[in-house]
């Protein structure tokens, strides 16, 4: 990866974060968390990777994502935004009435959506039907999800998994945010995730495992992925709960918390100073 386009991620992931936190703030709390561990993926995803046109969100071809730990939402949200599929004053009204925003990602609402999230669990099966549509259809575009590491937890999950390794859905790229936390703590002291890699390379899946904040390790792996033929991919990243919004890093009870506009521009200028910003 070049200079110029490391930085204009790096400059994207900069903005996703500050819309990001004045959105939560507008609401005056909100799901910060996992929105905040995901920047760089989306920012990756949406401004490198994916077959996507702001101007016809619906276009047939286009590459889909899926974002089964749809909490997330607000994240999304800032991305599409600056992607342009909406202006970036609809941030303001997020999980407000009449909002086109709610607090998770909704397809018949939001344009750009290609899922509607809430039941956790459940989207990486859905993410699997639309890339074995796609294949039917003898589709090139490409299906994208990310899961969770608390929602993989559940059982749905790995019978999806099963399924997508039995199908060879080369078509299917996953990413698991493997934070470390969850609604109701640590994942460690509720469900310990043991053997991640081999786990998912058990079920015939392509796997790798990288910093989710890295677009070096991002890149790398997408790019080794996409040479990887019959095998839908895993792309395991270990990233930091809250990451970027500082109040909320190392906090147990991170995963929705309260923000008032004051308190987002103050983090906001804190994210500034630490990364060098003016």
């Amino acid at each position: 990866m070049n200079n110029e386009l490391l930085k204009s991620l790096k400059d994207a992931a900069f903005e996703i974060r500050c819309r990001t936190i004045r959105e939560i703030a507008s609401f005056g709390s909100g799901h910060i968390g996992g929105s905040m561990s995901i920047v760089e993926l989306l920012s990756y995803l949406y401004f490198r990777e994916m077959n996507v046109d702001p101007k016809d969100p619906a276009k047939e071809d286009r590459d889909r994502l899926v974002v089964s730990k749809g909490h997330s939402g607000p994240a999304v949200y800032a991305a599409l935004s600056l992607k342009g599929f909406f202006p970036e004053d609809w941030l303001s009204t997020l999980n407000q009435g009449g909002t086109k925003l709610p607090s998770h990602c909704d397809m018949t609402k939001t344009p750009g959506i290609d899922f509607t999230g809430g039941s956790l669990g459940q989207g990486l099966s859905a993410a699997i039907g639309i890339a074995l549509g796609e294949r039917l259809k003898g589709q090139v575009s490409r299906t994208f999800a990310i899961i969770g590491d608390g929602e993989a937890q559940e059982g749905q999950i790995y019978e999806a998994a099963e399924a997508a390794g039995a199908w060879g859905l080369d078509n299917l790229f996953a990413f698991l945010d493997q934070n470390g936390q969850q609604l109701d703590g640590y994942t460690a002291d509720i469900i310990p995730s043991i053997g991640t890699v081999e786990r998912w390379k058990s079920f015939g899946w392509d796997v790798y495992e990288i910093s989710g904040h890295d677009y070096q390790q991002i890149e790398e792996a997408v790019e080794n992925a996409k040479r990887v033929k019959g095998k839908p991919h895993m792309i395991v990243m270990n990233t930091i709960k809250s990451y970027g919004y500082i109040p909320g890093e190392g906090v147990k009870a991170n995963h929705s918390m309260a923000i008032s506009k004051e308190g987002a521009e103050e983090a906001i200028k804190a994210l500034k100073d630490r990364e060098g910003r003016v």
